[in-house]
């Protein structure tokens, strides 16, 4: 769904470049258990899209070439739900095997379907940093958003990740947590949230975690035609460009992360990814594929692409506005 992307090219967003890749996201394919109505990835039961064996290996090759101050130091595995790809705990052994930090953005209700019953003993025994979804503390918002049933499988989730040593004081697994907000509004302040997510959490399921992430939902795919249907995206953006704050530029992701498609294509962002807006090529001069329109990671083995041009468009905003966001949470 891309009808969000005119609406989106109206809105001037200011120039931004790379300053190296540390980070290397990769989309695992769109298949996941839940259909949640934020998902900026429109990822569901039902999507047949999962990278393959050749782009896998393409992706430790890239993590290999990358030398010196061009060394990613996290794999950032996303999708859907990136656990149900086929080649998931191979490409996170053989990542971890190099040293590489690895973070599984992970929706907890996995942990309970048919055949993943052993993901969290894999996901401590690698050391796998988790990020769960949990847009919030109460159940009636939780499954509103994400469907029925979630909350309480989400919860479960989370107890069975505190038993394997998950958010516990010296025990190096680390567990975040992940807000989205319910509609289109902003994030309240991280740091007040995550007291009350601690504090609600602990108090009523005894479930300890490391650190909430706040992200904003982003104007487009699932969400943005929620938006669009109900009148309410002009009004969205607005809020987004009135909200936008110049000093959030500095650490906005896409400065340090590349985003890669199931099928192997690069873009500056998971979101740009979603709207078909690929890197593009000025200083290392790389044409793209003419079928694609975008460059593949196979190209950019052993490549630098500090001082490259980033691609920005109106939902670039959704970044910058208020206290920022990014895959790593609030900015400022």
């Amino acid at each position: 769904m891309l009808e969000t992307l005119p609406l989106l090219q109206q809105t001037k967003f200011p120039a931004l470049s790379r300053e190296g890749v540390t980070t290397l996201q990769v989309n695992l394919g769109y298949l996941c258990n839940q259909q949640c109505l934020h998902c900026h990835v429109n990822a569901g039961p039902k999507r047949t899209e999962l990278m393959g064996e050749a782009n896998i290996d393409t992706v430790l090759d890239y993590l290999r070439s990358a030398k010196g101050d061009a060394k990613i130091s996290t794999l950032d595995l996303t999708g859907g739900a990136p656990e149900m790809n086929p080649h998931f705990r191979f490409l996170v052994s053989e990542a971890r095997k190099l040293g590489v930090h690895v973070i599984d953005r992970c929706n907890l209700t996995i942990l309970e379907e048919p055949g993943y019953e052993s993901l969290g003993e894999f996901l401590a025994g690698q050391q796998v940093e988790v990020m769960a979804s949990m847009p919030c503390y109460q159940k009636e918002n939780v499954d509103d958003q994400r469907g029925k049933g979630v909350y309480d499988a989400s919860i479960r989730g989370l107890q069975r990740l505190n038993r394997l040593g998950y958010g516990q004081p010296g025990s190096g697994l680390m567990l975040n947590l992940v807000y989205n907000p319910g509609g289109p509004f902003l994030p309240p302040g991280q740091g007040a949230l995550e007291a009350d997510y601690k504090q609600q959490l602990r108090t009523v399921h005894g479930i300890e975690f490391n650190q909430l992430l706040t992200l904003a939902n982003m104007p487009i795919q699932r969400f943005g035609s929620t938006l669009i249907s109900r009148g309410q995206f002009d009004e969205y953006m607005a809020l987004l460009t009135a909200s936008h704050s110049e000093a959030n530029l500095a650490t906005v992701m896409c400065r340090s992360l590349l985003s890669v498609d199931w099928q192997g294509y690069v873009y500056d962002c998971d979101f740009n990814q979603m709207l078909k807006l690929p890197i593009t090529r000025g200083i290392i001069g790389l044409a793209p594929c003419a079928e694609k329109g975008a460059t593949h990671l196979s190209d950019l083995l052993g490549v630098d692409l500090a001082g490259e041009s980033i691609v920005v468009s109106g939902h670039c905003y959704g970044c910058t506005a208020g206290q920022g966001s990014s895959c790593g949470g609030a900015l400022s």
